[in-house]
Parts: structure tokens; C-alpha cells; sequence
């Protein structure tokens, strides 16, 4: 993906005279697992879980230093609170009760997870914390990214005593607008992104369904069954089997895993809608949500370049992503879950990522 780094190291420079001092906050339990929270961007910075032998393992990819998420050091979207709208809009266009809005273009011909300057290159405001939540607020103005209506969103991150990261995300707004907010975290579920590819990595998603993309990775509309495809994952499967079958057009067009699964799960957050499970470490990761899909993107694009925690280069398929959303381009899909927030209405969306031991 590309983006004006000019366009969002000058957002930046601004927001740093109005905006408040960025920040790190540490969550812990007496489960020996403690998640680590930065107010910019309102990021996972890490998530320290003890494997199998009772060792701690980080396992989600970042940097060290709360700077190096700048855009002008790393354009990244590690571990990120995204907003306004989470993954892809065709054509940067949305069109609401007949007024057509252009948002930016940074991802080819589309708008991707809020803009050039979207909410992961901005600093959330600290609401509360202790040591076992933070809640962090965005005050988004109305032309944010030529979003409309000025909106109040917040995310919410709770450690609970038995290893689940809990988040909640609500948000209103003055103007109808389009809202889809996510968690871009990259999980590694052994903590060695330089030497454990996920393709190792045994995944499950709930999903009898899936959006297909075309070359662009933009949503055709469509709403396909999986059955006979890579992309039929209700059976526990390697994640290299999945994200290396180039003989499907899917796979070709997203290098990879990088397509929403619509979820059989209807809204019940007490349902696992994906699993993660890595048998180097036994680490598990299951994930509730009470939205109707879930990106997976397995690390298509990491090619060694980008330098993360203690000087390791993130080469391809260093971690893998499980984005609860509503589906991509919604707001030009008049027949899927719709994303419009109105004055008056709260938008609401829950996720949780429970850790374990297989």
C-alpha cells in the first residue's frame, strides 16, 4: 500500500501542537500475561503470553519505541485501533441518502482503513486506565480524511484474569456517516517472526461464506460459498496450504490470504468465529465477535524491509491478521450489513482475543 507521506507527516506536525502527549500504558494479570497499549494510533505495542513450557512469548509484530510508528519512520498499521472505515471502499467513493463523497485514493483506485491519515497515524485521547483496561477516545472532526460529520469513537481494552483481550469500540456522530472500525494486530503465535512463518500455523474460520476480491482486492458484490476452494477453512488447516494454492484465482489476486469470510457465527460473541493455534509453542488463539465477517490477512506484503522489535526484519508471512469488521465496500453494497451511522444512533462492535494453551 502506498501513501502521501507528505500529506501525513504534515497531519501529523499539526495534530502535535493541538493533540495530547503520546503514551504507554501496561495491562497484566496473574496469568503471567501483560499487553502493552499506545495511546497513538490506539495500538497493541505487545502481547506477552506464556507458551506451553510457561516461557513468555510477544506474539504480535511492532516496534519498540512509541516513534517508530510515525509515518515518517514506518507506514505500518501494526496492532492499530483502525478507523474511520476499516479495510476497502471502491473507488474512495460513498454515497449517503444521495450525497456522493470522494475520499482519498491510497491504496490503488480505492480507500483504504480510513484514508492516508486514518486513525492509526493519529493519537487517541486517554480516558481511563489501570492495570487491567485502558479506554482511549478519537475526536474526529467532520472532513477527517473527507469522512462527514464530526464523530466521538471509542476503543476499549481490557485484560480479563483468564488471558483474553476484550475490545469494545462505540462511537457517534453529528452527520450520517459511514463507520467500521477494527484491530490490525499481526499475530506470530511462537514470538519469533524471524524464524516461524504462520504458514506453520493451524487455522479455523466459522465461515460457510466468503466476499471474492478482483485483481484490486476490491469486493465483486458477490457472496460465494467456500466449499471446494483454499478458502475452506470450518476444518482446521495449515496456513501455507491455504495461502500458497496459486492454482485459485483468489489466492493469486491476494498473494496470499487476504479476503473477508462471512461468518456463521450471527452476531453471537459466545461462538468462535476464528482459531489460531501454533504447535511450535501450543499457544491458542481463539476470537469472538459479535460481527458479521473477518478479514484474514496472512503477511502477503512483509518482505523483509520493515525492522520491528529488537532489530528483526519482518520478512513474508511473519504474522497473520484477524480483522472482525463489517464486510469490505459495505457502504457501496446496499444488500450487506449496513456501516451508516446517524445522529442520535451508537455504533458498537465487540471482539475478543482469548489466549490458551493446546
Amino acid at each position: 500500500m502506498k501513501k502521501s507521506l507528505a500529506i501525513i507527516c504534515a497531519a501529523v506536525a499539526i495534530a502535535a501542537c493541538t493533540t495530547p502527549k503520546n503514551e504507554i500504558y501496561t495491562l497484566s494479570n496473574a496469568g503471567g500475561m501483560e499487553v502493552k497499549i499506545t495511546n497513538f494510533g490506539g495500538r497493541i505495542m505487545a502481547i506477552t503470553v506464556p507458551d506451553r513450557d510457561g516461557n513468555p512469548k510477544d506474539v504480535v509484530l511492532g516496534f519498540d519505541k512509541i516513534s517508530d510508528y510515525f509515518p515518517e519512520n514506518n507506514s505500518s498499521d501494526f496492532g492499530a485501533a483502525i478507523g474511520r472505515y476499516a479495510n476497502r471502499i471502491n473507488q474512495g467513493q460513498i454515497t449517503i441518502d444521495g450525497v456522493t463523497t470522494q475520499l482519498p485514493q491510497n491504496n490503488g483506485p480505492h480507500c483504504l482503513h480510513g484514508g492516508p491519515t486514518g486513525w492509526q497515524y493519529q493519537p487517541y485521547k486517554l480516558v481511563e486506565a489501570d492495570k487491567t483496561h485502558v479506554k482511549l477516545l478519537m475526536d474526529s472532526p467532520d472532513g477527517d480524511n473527507n469522512f462527514p460529520g464530526n464523530v466521538k469513537a471509542y476503543v476499549t481494552y481490557t485484560l480479563t484474569e483468564d488471558n483474553a483481550i476484550d475490545i469494545k469500540y462505540e462511537a457517534t456522530t453529528d452527520k450520517p456517516t459511514v463507520i467500521n472500525m477494527t484491530n490490525h494486530s499481526y499475530f506470530n503465535l511462537a514470538g519469533d517472526p524471524a524464524g516461524h512463518s504462520v504458514e506453520d500455523d493451524i487455522l479455523y474460520i466459522n465461515a460457510s461464506y466468503t466476499t471474492p476480491v478482483d485483481e484490486t482486492l476490491m469486493t465483486s458484490g458477490e457472496i460465494v460459498p467456500v466449499e471446494g476452494t483454499p478458502l475452506d477453512l470450518r476444518t482446521p488447516t495449515l496456513v501455507g496450504l491455504a495461502a500458497n494454492a496459486t492454482d485459485n484465482e483468489q489466492i493469486r489476486f491476494g498473494n496470499g490470504l487476504d479476503h473477508n469470510w462471512c461468518l456463521d457465527t450471527k452476531g453471537d460473541i459466545n461462538e468462535v468465529a476464528a482459531e489460531l493455534y501454533c504447535p511450535a509453542t501450543g499457544i491458542d488463539l481463539k476470537v469472538y465477535t459479535d460481527e458479521p465477517g473477518i478479514q484474514v490477512y496472512s503477511g502477503n506484503f512483509l518482505d523483509g524491509t520493515v525492522i520491528g522489535k529488537k532489530g528483526i526484519a519482518y520478512p513474508k508471512r511473519a504474522g497473520i491478521c484477524l480483522e472482525t469488521q463489517h464486510y469490505p465496500d459495505s457502504p457501496n453494497k446496499a444488500d450487506w450489513p449496513s456501516v451508516i451511522l446517524r445522529p442520535g444512533e451508537t455504533y458498537t462492535s465487540h471482539c475478543i482475543f482469548a489466549f490458551g494453551i493446546k
